[in-house]
């Protein structure tokens, strides 16, 4: 009685299609590497320590607060402070336009300081931004490292 099978499975796989598989897909990463250095050059700042900046203190500040008043609903509210001292109490925003165009002329400078707490909402950020681009001021962001 002959129990061993006729029929054998082989269990080889074929080299030469996988040699065929390998080679394709070097050909298509060369390709796309190629096609990848074909982007359009950034022209950027070189880090360095002797970075220079304005000696001169830009004092018209706009701070842009959000406080949550007795009824419960948010307000975008503003204040204008200038060397670090408020000028003002909380305003909005109609207010702060007169408050920080009297500040923007007593100090003489066309920068103005804006700064948020982390709650402060974007549009009233936009809103500061844009009232300094129709004024002509140059609108500096601050932040906290």
């Amino acid at each position: 009685m002959n129990l061993n099978q006729r029929n054998k499975i082989k269990i080889e796989g074929g080299m030469a299609s996988m040699t065929d598989l390998v080679f394709l897909l070097l050909i298509f990463f060369i390709i796309l590497s190629l096609m990848a250095n074909n982007q359009t050059p950034l022209d950027l700042p070189q880090a360095n320590e002797n970075t220079k900046t304005d000696p001169e203190r830009i004092t018209p500040t706009v701070i842009v607060l959000n406080r949550i008043p007795e009824e419960g609903e948010n307000q975008k509210l503003y204040q204008v402070a200038q060397e670090g001292q408020p000028l003002s109490g909380l305003l909005d925003y109609e207010s702060m336009k007169s408050e920080i165009s009297k500040a923007v002329a007593a100090s003489g400078k066309t920068k103005v300081r804006i700064a948020g707490e982390k709650t402060a909402y974007y549009d009233a950020v936009f809103q500061v931004l844009i009232l300094a681009q129709s004024q002509e001021w140059q609108p500096v962001l601050a932040f906290d490292k």
